[in-house]
């Protein structure tokens, strides 16, 4: 075992978290309830403690409410492009033009994370994103109907969510102690989950009511309030002595960690082997019309998986005491894939909404793994690149996804590219998983690398 394969040890008491925690007892662990039904209750419900920290509960509640305008837009977009073309191929193609900026401005993102004060680039890449939004509302407003305008626009938006994403997750253990970082990281997804959950349903009423400007006027609105948290969090400078600039060879230099690393670089594959195979949300305008009856529709199958995901972080107490983390992370993707197989087949849509929720439900558990891997193991001086790679995975998965239902349900037609996702995901991961066991061998209680 070379010594960069071990793991670092943890990050040094930070000056930004002393300045603004206001609640030291509230990392006690010995504070929570350990008998009786109530005690177990509350150890299965959602491990709230890092709210008492005053930053963090800023940073969570502005991603929180911003994340459900973010969504109603998320689902107004490729609504409207359908309408435009009449074409699952040309929403697809969305993922594909969201992917680009993300491999490129996340990598590079995550490197400026590593290199100046993470608050002013949280804020500054926030703003990339509202004015993004504000461009899709003029263009609703003024109903253009471009498709190349809202190609572009949507690509800028990408920029501002590449660099902002890494920022805000390396910002959460410099606000947060170390063994509270997994209950972070649940409160961060079901927030988001939250988002996706609620701003689907809020774009359903919109688009059925109103037009797709009320969607775009609505994120414009809400994601205000990320702007104020950022602003409101302490100045988060990197930690010790920063050399060289944050360029390409800044990016190279972490990509050459990951790689000596073999749990987290299976993380990531495992995850894009998720969403890229199995993902299905490119047909949902299709389905929603051809099987379900409609825009209502659209607007509850985009809400499904965030439906499972909310209430399985409401429920995910147990989450910190898993060790055996690995085991725990394959098992998720496997459930996952299943379910969204299942949902595929569902001719009510009723029952698809219940199995992509069953299928967000294992999403959330395995996120919340993958990020606590990355988070605790990584020095912070890498962290921001890191998490760079890590935001391409999980925003760039999807898209690929998305790429990949659309085309092959031009090929093959909506439910084949459905069900089949699902299905080759569940395999992939068994056998990805059994080809490097060191991910199955891996223990959050370790104090090394687990080799192969």
């Amino acid at each position: 075992m070379t010594p960069e394969q071990q793991p670092p040890p943890a990050d040094t008491p930070d000056t930004a978290r002393k300045a603004d925690t206001g609640a030291d007892s509230a990392a006690d662990g010995s504070a929570r309830p350990r008998g009786g039904a109530r005690g177990r209750l509350r150890r299965l419900a959602i491990d709230t403690r890092p709210l008492g920290m005053p930053a963090y509960r800023r940073l969570w509640l502005g991603q929180g409410v911003s994340f459900v305008g973010f969504q109603v837009t998320a689902v107004a977009v490729p609504v409207q492009v359908y309408d435009m073309t009449r074409s699952s191929l040309w929403v697809g193609v969305l993922g594909f033009v969201n992917l680009v900026p993300l491999i490129v401005f996340g990598l590079w993102g995550g490197a400026i994370a590593d290199h100046m004060d993470r608050r002013k680039l949280l804020f500054v890449s926030s703003c990339v994103m509202w004015v993004a939004t504000l461009l899709l509302l003029v263009q609703a407003l003024l109903k253009i109907d471009s498709l190349t305008l809202i190609m572009g626009v949507v690509a800028i938006q990408a920029v501002g969510f590449a660099v902002a994403s890494p920022t805000r997750s390396a910002i959460i253990p410099r606000l947060v102690d170390r063994e509270l970082v997994p209950a972070a990281n649940t409160l961060n997804f079901t927030a988001s989950q939250f988002g996706m959950l609620a701003g689907p349903l809020f774009a359903g009423v919109l688009l059925a009511h109103w037009h797709y400007a009320a969607a775009y006027a609505l994120d414009a609105v809400l994601f205000t309030v990320v702007l104020y948290a950022a602003l409101r969090l302490p100045a988060i400078p990197p930690l010790g002595d920063v050399t060289g600039s944050p360029g390409l060879r800044s990016v190279i230099d972490g990509l050459r960690y990951l790689a000596t690393q073999p749990v987290l670089l299976m993380s990531f594959v495992v995850d894009i082997i998720a969403m890229a195979i199995a993902m299905p949300r490119a047909l949902f305008p299709e389905v929603a019309e051809t099987r379900f009856g409609g825009e209502a529709a659209v607007g509850w199958l985009f809400a499904a998986i965030a439906i499972g995901a909310f209430l399985g972080g409401l429920s995910s107490g147990w989450i910190g005491r898993v060790r055996k983390q690995g085991v725990a992370l394959v098992v998720s993707i496997v459930i996952w894939g299943l379910a969204v197989a299942a949902a595929g087949l569902a001719g009510q849509l009723w029952l698809a909404v219940v199995l992509l929720a069953v299928g967000g439900a294992a999403d959330l558990v395995s996120a919340v793994f993958r990020q606590s891997m990355l988070q605790t193991y990584a020095p912070d001086k890498m962290r921001g690149r890191l998490q760079g790679v890590f935001t391409v995975v999980v925003a760039g998965g999807p898209r690929l996804g998305d790429v990949r239902a659309g085309a092959t349900a031009s090929v093959a037609g909506a439910t084949a590219s459905w069900v089949g996702g699902g299905l080759v995901c569940a395999a992939l991961v068994i056998v990805v998983a059994l080809a490097v066991p060191a991910l199955l061998r891996y223990d959050a209680r370790t104090t090394e690398t687990v080799t192969p």
